[in-house]
């Protein structure tokens, strides 16, 4: 006789596994498909002893999709949907009106999640979306809950700008004027290329070189924290976005992940810490 039991279980947060799924993947038939690995994992699993299945479950699932997301990355392949996610409807008096308001602005957000890098991605999603505190995301991208942290923020400034993120060649033509100016000490060339709003955040091992605190604001602040410096910094790329590197002797010590809206640094994550370094797809542009 089969066990109803573990069906009823997993039954229960199918429809949140599969709404995580969604957000992640853009795509439904890849939200089932990740739904159903999800399935197949807990059936296989000894879960007598979990006493947060839905937490558990949503690690799961994430852990499928981030992998998909890695694999989409490397094939190229947009595996965006027409079909809109599930958002509320805005209030008014035309309910028609209100419906197409939610599914362009649903779709319009999906446009700009699938510009971010999978682990900026996740971040997000689980975070901003679904209210999964940092300390548990960390584990599913093998990140601290402060580099988690890091990767949402940079990832809500892409969203509030509603801009999807430039390829990782017009990327670089904006970080390579920064690091142009910085380094030559054209201190109007680097204003000119940072957003009036940027935010530079840095890790606690970054900050305790005396770094300037935890985060700076505004360009005219960055633009002195930069001047100058930045000497053997080179343009690399940081999880399949446009960064930077310090590397004396071919050992990463310290890493830029630059946001560029509109053609400017809208904010940088700057990470000293050697495990969250480690932790960092880092790859030349060639």
């Amino acid at each position: 006789m089969i066990d109803d039991f573990p069906v009823q279980r997993f039954e229960e947060h199918r429809d949140h596994l599969r709404a995580v799924a969604f957000r992640m993947l853009g795509s439904a038939a890849e939200a089932d498909d990740a739904v159903q690995e999800a399935w197949m994992r807990f059936a296989r699993a000894d879960t007598a002893g979990v006493d947060n299945l839905r937490g558990w479950l949503t690690t799961v699932v994430s852990r499928v999709c981030l992998n998909l997301l890695r694999s989409r990355r490397t094939r190229r392949e947009d595996a965006l949907d027409a079909e809109p996610p599930q958002t509320a409807a805005p209030a008014g008096d035309d309910p028609e009106a209100a419906a197409v308001m939610a599914d362009s602005v649903g779709l319009a957000l999906q446009v700009v999640l699938d510009s971010l890098n999978p682990a900026e991605r996740l971040a997000f999603v689980l975070h901003d979306l679904f209210s999964v505190p940092f300390d548990r995301i960390a584990p599913i991208l093998d990140r601290t809950p402060e580099a988690a942290r890091q990767l949402a923020s940079r990832a809500r400034r892409r969203v509030r700008s509603g801009e999807p993120a430039p390829d990782a060649k017009r990327q670089k033509g904006v970080v390579d004027a920064f690091l142009a100016a910085a380094r030559e000490g054209r201190f109007e060339d680097l204003l000119a290329v940072l957003d009036p709003d940027i935010v530079v955040v840095a890790d606690e091992e970054a900050a305790a070189t005396g770094f300037g605190g935890r985060e700076v604001i505004g360009a005219k602040a960055v633009a002195e924290l930069f001047n100058g410096q930045a000497k053997q910094a080179v343009a690399v790329l940081v999880d399949g976005t446009a960064g930077a590197m310090w590397a004396p002797g071919g050992k990463p010590r310290s890493v830029l992940a630059f946001t560029v809206v509109g053609g400017k640094v809208a904010a940088i994550d700057i990470v000293n810490d050697p495990a969250a370094i480690a932790a960092l797809d880092l790859a030349d542009f060639d």
